[in-house]
């Protein structure tokens, strides 16, 4: 009998000490399952303009990446790809909210820099997509290689070089990395033929204003028989002009970007060739990027997001067609950086 009632307050003992230790144990180990605060980004585009593609899909990229990462991504940008003061007004913004990095595409080479390096002054991760500034002051930059992107168009256009061809250029902001890179690079694609080049002008990334400037290039340069876009805004503006102005067998044009319109206009012969982006890489790329700096990883600094000639001979190939039609089926990121 001595023995039971032994036993059955042992029982009894250790019955109360689960009661108190159990709660304990599961607030202890819930604790450590939570998921620490969710990392917050801010992206400050150019733009964020829904009639351009080369934009819609970059910033489609970087929101899949905040979902497939479960992270907080809050997305601002000035109305127009120039304003550069509208965009620095925004990073002083960005900085005040304390996130765990910005992501940044700068709108002015040099008028964007030291704005930015208050972002680094505040400790603050700093990834730059699609542009850079004049100084080396982030912590990654996911971007085309536009340098090289300029010397493939230079290189293609170079193939339909006459003895009395005459080249315009029409490019977007004139201050920003991507147009100064490309335009560079298109001049080395062209060799001692970029002395064919007599004029270049700036739409400030403005279909119409690339539109207008094409007609006015042809009213005082009659002789112009070849015009290269820098992106989607003035490569679109100029195959609008020559196309309605019937020009289309006379005026070679060369573009840049991927939009429906430019494909169009390539399949319609409007175009010779364009140098697409990955554009959708790109946003999903650097975002990537800030959330494993955000984490305290190591990436790569600099990683080029990829360019390709597409010409109508090349256009129907499968590998080109999902380049050109990145939201047609399943959408694939073609790297990872660690």
């Amino acid at each position: 009998m001595k023995t039971m009632r032994k036993n059955r307050a042992l029982i009894i003992i250790f019955f109360i000490f689960l009661c108190v230790l159990i709660p304990s144990v599961y607030k202890a180990v819930s604790n450590s399952l939570k998921t620490k605060e969710p990392i917050r980004i801010i992206y400050i585009p150019k733009t964020m303009d829904a009639s351009n593609e080369f934009w819609s899909a970059l910033i489609a990229g970087a929101e899949m990446a905040a979902k497939d990462y479960n992270v907080v991504l809050n997305l601002v940008s000035p109305d127009a790809e120039e304003d550069y003061e509208k965009q620095n007004e925004l990073i002083e913004w960005a900085i005040e909210q304390k996130p765990d990095a910005i992501v940044l595409s700068p709108a002015d080479y040099s008028e964007t820099t030291n704005t930015a390096k208050k972002i680094v002054k505040n400790n603050i991760k700093l990834v730059f997509i699609d542009s850079t500034v004049d100084e080396d002051i982030q912590d990654a930059l996911v971007a085309t290689d536009n340098y090289l992107a300029g010397k493939k168009m230079g290189e293609f256009m170079k193939t339909f070089i006459k003895e009395d061809t005459k080249i315009a250029i029409v490019g977007h902001v004139k201050t920003s990395s991507t147009a100064i890179e490309r335009e560079k690079g298109l001049r080395v694609g062209l060799g001692e033929d970029d002395s064919r080049i007599i004029d270049v002008v700036f739409c400030d990334s403005e279909f119409t204003k690339a539109y207008n400037l094409t007609v006015e290039l042809l009213e005082e340069h009659p002789d112009i028989n070849m015009i290269a876009g820098l992106n989607e805004y003035s490569s679109v503006g100029v195959a609008r002009a020559i196309k309605q102005l019937g020009y289309s067998d006379e005026v070679k044009v060369i573009g840049f970007d991927s939009s429906i319109e430019e494909i169009e206009l390539l399949e319609e012969g409007v175009f010779e060739g364009i140098i697409i982006q990955k554009s959708f890489n790109m946003g999903y790329l650097g975002i990537e990027k800030a959330i494993k700096l955000a984490q305290g990883k190591k990436v790569d600094k600099n990683l080029d997001s990829g360019s390709e000639l597409i010409t109508k001979n090349n256009m129907y190939t499968e590998e080109n067609q999902k380049l050109l039609f990145p939201f047609w089926g399943n959408q694939t990121v073609e790297y990872s950086g660690h």
